[in-house]
């Protein structure tokens, strides 16, 4: 296939040159092609999994015959839709290694990609504020120092330190102390799309917007390709990507996933000036706290208590959360609301995600984030990609097949970490 026009590099050079011939230089960041016959794989979600996976598959495996696939615009689901979250102090080995992967690729995301994804290592608090949760965060720290994760123990008044608006002798769940991991942070969820399509653009794959999977055209137990909005569309290999939609998708290839798809909401803050530069999680609560760059509080909580496929949030939700997190932070009482929103999250029973073949030739799966999905991006697309390319999982991946709901070999987070993400 020819090869795409490159976008150009990013450097403090081109910009001092389009400052003299008035930005008129600058060209689009991916192309907008149309869907050719055939590819040799299709991934359908350009959301940061799904580019992150035809990423990798080009620049680990030289597989660049990729159509990348999207009902809606780029980045327009779970990614744009995310608190930037960054951590990965998990209890169970398979989950730390694979969320470790993705916090060390963050690191140097933005070189990688030659474009800026913002990425903020401003450290990451969870709170403990029952007995339980200080005999669960301290375990996980042990836990951690044996993966190579490095997190640690903070007493209140470190935690105070850190976080002077936080409140330790909250009415109901005073903080009891808190779990520590210094390179956690976040990152700009928009960017990290934007980035891995770019790139993705560069390398001659195809990124096709408004482009709706209308069905999945299997023949001998094989994939084949798949119906769109846009046509049929032939494939060697078809990776489904697509988050709350990945029951829709399987259905349409004839086989069922064990996940449940719920609505996640947050909401920010109007922006006021700096006052705490750490991520705070409070998960006996249920709520979690950051500053952007722009000055607003990003909160983010539980997800809704019955299955749902809203992308809008509702102000019984927004109470809650608020409501159990000013609390430990009094300050947000007298912050106005700027908006809310809401994300389709797909939770599997053990809370861990899936990298898998299917009962289909041809199709893999990766859903089941729930709501850690953006954290993950990096360590998902490698994982991904490896397993699309090579047809079985690499390290990464091996534990979070669909076969481990048959066998009994859950990853269970959920009782872990004491919270679904």
């Amino acid at each position: 296939m020819p090869a795409a026009p490159r976008s150009g590099r990013y450097s403090v050079f081109a910009i001092a040159r389009e400052a003299l011939r008035h930005h008129s230089g600058w060209t689009r960041a991916w192309a907008d092609p149309a869907p050719r016959d055939r590819y040799k794989v299709i991934v359908v979600g350009a959301g940061g999994h799904g580019l992150a996976t035809a990423y990798y598959l080009g620049k680990n495996f030289g597989i660049t015959d990729v159509a990348v696939i999207e009902k809606g615009w780029l980045g327009g689901g779970n990614t744009g839709r995310n608190t930037t979250i960054i951590r990965s102090n998990y209890l169970q080995d398979p989950s730390a290694a694979i969320y470790e992967k993705s916090r060390s690729l963050y690191e140097t995301l933005s070189q990688d990609l030659n474009y800026n994804i913002m990425f903020s290592p401003r450290g990451l608090i969870m709170l403990a504020q029952t007995e339980h949760e200080i005999r669960g965060y301290k375990r996980t720290v042990y836990a951690n120092n044996l993966q190579g994760v490095s997190t640690e123990w903070l007493d209140p008044q470190q935690l105070k330190a850190k976080v002077p608006i936080l409140n330790l002798d909250g009415p109901r769940y005073p903080v009891l102390g808190g779990l520590y991991q210094a390179r956690g942070g976040t990152a700009r969820h928009d960017a990290v799309a934007w980035g891995y399509a770019r790139a993705c653009s560069d390398m001659g794959m195809h990124i096709i917007q408004n482009c709706e999977v209308t069905g999945v055209r299997t023949e001998g137990g094989q994939v084949r390709g798949v119906t769109t909005s846009k046509g049929e569309i032939g494939c060697d290999k078809l990776a489904i990507v697509v988050a709350g939609h990945s029951s829709q998708l399987a259905e349409m290839a004839g086989f069922r996933l064990p996940i449940e798809s719920v609505a996640l909401q947050a909401l920010v803050s109007e922006p006021i000036k700096p006052c705490m530069d750490v991520v705070v999680m409070a998960n006996t609560v249920h709520g979690y706290l950051s500053q952007s760059d722009k000055g607003e509080m990003v909160i983010g909580g539980g997800t809704d208590g019955f299955n749902n496929f809203t992308q809008r949030g509702s102000w019984q939700h927004v109470e809650e959360t608020v409501r159990a997190l000013i609390e430990t932070f009094p300050m947000l009482s007298r912050l106005k609301m700027l908006r809310q929103w809401g994300g389709i999250v797909d939770m599997t029973g053990d809370r861990s995600p899936i990298l898998s073949t299917t009962p289909v030739g041809g199709i893999f799966v990766n859903c089941g984030w729930g709501t850690g999905g953006f954290k993950a991006i990096p360590g998902s697309g490698w994982a991904m990609a490896e397993l699309v390319a090579k047809g079985t999982p690499g390290p990464l991946a091996e534990g979070f097949g669909l076969n481990r709901f048959r066998e009994g070999r859950f990853i269970d987070e959920s009782v872990a970490a004491g919270v679904a993400h």
